[in-house]
């Protein structure tokens, strides 16, 4: 039986050094620009608070026990693995961007300016992690603020953590819940709201929610259609008016002659 694996975050154990990003850039053979937001050539990026200047949170793909993301795509470029990661096939993606507007995280993110955009996010190394192997990121932090391994034995850890120093965490391991729990799991010694976290979320799974986004699909397709019909028409009208005159020109000069 696979075990499914996951992430522990420890936002008080992180020091800021941006290794993490660092290290997702090599394996991701992306650009190696540090930067502070999301994007797709940065799949994980630390954000920093005036209010708590020593504090620093990893933005990335939550890899949601059961993906919003993977159930509004319509041609099956996300998809949930055995093993937790929740992959992306850049090849199949049509840019609809479904799964930008479904995750409760807001995480994947879009390249506009590619000439045939796609979006880009975390896939939790999902080589590395079939290869029984831990992530770029969490091998690469130098505090052990960020751990891999399986999630049953990660959530077991967390909770003995706050157990031994009840004054310095919250009394939650944000992902253990949330939309039906998730693959990265954050401690932290300050309040998750404060910090940005989305702590109304339900703790149920979202996709069921979403059918109601593929019923419309048909209307989207067909709307599409006929808009880029109409723009095919203008462009190939005008064409015809410009050989038209051209034609009437020409003919204008012969009369003359």
């Amino acid at each position: 039986m696979i075990q499914k694996k996951a992430m522990l975050i420890d936002i008080t154990m992180c020091i800021g050094c941006n290794a993490c990003q660092k290290a997702c850039k090599v394996q991701n053979h992306l650009s190696d620009v540090e930067e502070k937001k999301l994007s797709p050539t940065a799949y994980t990026a630390l954000e920093t608070f005036d209010k708590y200047p020593d504090v620093f949170v990893r933005r990335m793909c939550q890899h949601c026990e059961d993906p919003t993301c993977a159930s509004v795509c319509p041609v099956g470029a996300l998809t949930k693995t055995p093993e937790g990661p929740v992959v992306y096939a850049v090849d199949k993606c049509i840019g609809c961007r479904y799964c930008m507007q479904s995750c409760p995280f807001q995480v994947p993110r879009y390249d506009w300016t590619s000439i045939n955009p796609r979006i880009y996010k975390c896939i939790l190394c999902t080589d590395l992690v079939k290869q029984g192997l831990p992530t770029a990121c969490s091998e690469a932090c130098p505090t052990g603020a960020t751990k891999f391994g399986n999630r049953d034995e990660l959530l077991t850890e967390a909770y003995e953590r706050m157990k031994a120093e009840p004054g310095k965490y919250v009394d939650k391991i944000y992902g253990q819940k949330e939309v039906g729990g998730t693959s990265i799991l954050y401690l932290s010694g300050v309040p998750f709201e404060q910090l940005g976290f989305k702590t109304t979320l339900q703790t149920t799974p979202l996709p069921a929610l979403t059918w109601n986004v593929l019923e419309k699909i048909p209307n989207v397709v067909a709307i599409g259609g006929t808009f880029l019909y109409g723009i095919w028409w203008i462009t190939n009208r005008r064409d015809e008016v410009k050989q038209y005159e051209e034609q009437m020109k020409k003919n204008g000069q012969d009369h003359d002659h």
